[in-house]
């Protein structure tokens, strides 16, 4: 290795990873449950939406990844991280846990005899790898090929009604392609047919209206108890909504009898069971089991709006740390920001059915005021959004790279420990 090569992969100094945070997007697979996130480098700073040195950026990722730990990242899932020929020929890789992660082989990688080699001494070593952005069979895709694990199909760069040529041409056993940069139900549908195993994109996150479809009952009882709580109703009053809905009470009685809850005794009835749990935690258990009713917590959907709702509770906090309801508000927001996606209703119409603050209605509907200031933020992040845009919301909430950051770890790891806790 260089000398040059050897500074350029050394770990990352602090100002530089100051200026450092976390994209990660989700990879589904055909039942569209959650299976893997690439983690992707972005830079707070940077005066335009791109990379300019694949190699610091490649670095960063790994640093980062290998100092926090990918259970952290990542939780129970994959990560596809993205290396180019400098990183691939580099010994830092050698931090990433071969058994967390698929390394992206990016598209400027050239098949010369070096890289070849380095790719089977990393197969051997227990490393699987995944070809990006493969749009056409060229000879470079062809050489590469039989050493990746995953083909990552760009659906987006191929012509009208190539797709089901292509996708036959780069079939081979052992192999699973994925098809990224997926945006609707239709392309969704189509890459289903032609039998790709897994997806990345962002269909799952935009909201279908389907004309006549009803938010269901169980459902509506969650939105008056969330009613009754925000109004700060009698004990009393939230004990008989609970009982109304049997699942309700069976789900919130197991709740308070796991260990997670730190309960010491057994707890049998729905009123003790309140007073244990609390009126906060009781808050955001009905938001997520709102979530919960509708998909499995490996659901993207669900996994996104709880890492939403707790990274803006976190966020809050630092923006303002002597106002714990701004944090519970922000919370909320979060977890209801996907709610349209969810049920496949308008916001407006899930708002009208839940009396929300005035603060809260616009955050969602018009990403208005502090509340809409984060959401957006957070917004922008999921969809690796980095440039002037992202930069003036963070000068605007008077908020570091590096803070962004650390919040962003920390709630990650709330996530991780709560889907542990619930599977």
């Amino acid at each position: 290795m260089t000398a040059t090569l050897q500074q350029e992969l050394a770990p990352v100094p602090m100002p530089y990873a100051n200026q450092f945070f976390l994209a990660r997007q989700p990879i589904l697979n055909r039942n569209q449950r959650l299976v893997a996130y690439e983690l992707l480098y972005r830079n707070a700073e940077v005066s335009e939406a791109r990379i300019t040195n694949g190699t610091h950026a490649t670095a960063s990722v790994i640093a980062h990844a290998s100092e926090l730990g990918m259970e952290q990242v990542v939780g129970d899932q994959l990560a596809f991280v993205n290396v180019d020929t400098a990183g691939l020929m580099s010994d830092f890789i050698r931090f990433l846990p071969n058994d967390k992660v698929i390394l992206e082989v990016l598209e400027t990688v050239q098949p010369t005899p070096d890289v070849l080699a380095r790719l089977n001494e990393l197969k051997q070593a227990g490393f699987k790898f995944a070809l990006d952005d493969v749009a056409t069979e060229t000879e470079a895709v062809a050489k590469l090929r039989p050493l990746m694990d995953v083909i990552k199909v760009d659906i987006k760069q191929i012509a009208p009604g190539s797709l089901p040529v292509l996708a036959r041409a780069l079939k081979m056993p052992g192999q699973k392609l994925l098809a990224e940069k997926v945006e609707t139900v239709e392309e969704f549908r189509e890459c289903m047919d032609l039998g790709f195993e897994y997806f990345q994109g962002y269909y799952f996150s935009r909201p279908v209206i389907l004309s006549g479809k009803k938010i269901a009952p169980s459902q509506m009882t969650i939105m008056n108890l969330l009613n009754l709580l925000s109004k700060d109703a009698d004990q009393r009053e939230v004990e008989r909504s609970v009982k109304h809905d049997p699942l309700i009470s069976l789900n919130l009685l197991r709740l308070v009898n796991t260990p997670a809850v730190g309960a010491r005794f057994r707890i049998n009835s729905v009123g003790h069971a309140l007073i244990v749990l609390g009126r906060r935690q009781l808050q955001r258990w009905l938001q997520i089991l709102l979530y919960v009713k509708g998909a499995e917590f490996d659901s993207p959907l669900l996994q996104m709006a709880t890492t939403r709702g707790k990274t803006m509770e976190l966020m809050m906090e630092k923006l303002k740390p002597q106002q714990r309801v701004a944090a519970d508000i922000a919370f909320t927001v979060g977890i209801m920001s996907l709610m349209d996606a969810l049920f496949s209703v308008r916001m407006q119409e899930i708002l009208d059915c839940v009396n929300v603050l005035d603060e809260v209605r616009d955050a969602l509907l018009k990403r208005d005021g502090d509340y809409g200031d984060v959401l957006h933020l957070i917004e922008m992040i999921e969809r690796a959004q980095e440039g002037p845009e992202l930069t003036g919301i963070l000068h605007k909430l008077e908020l570091a790279p590096s803070e962004l950051y650390a919040i962003q770890v920390a709630a990650f790891e709330w996530v991780n420990d709560y889907a542990q806790g619930v599977r």
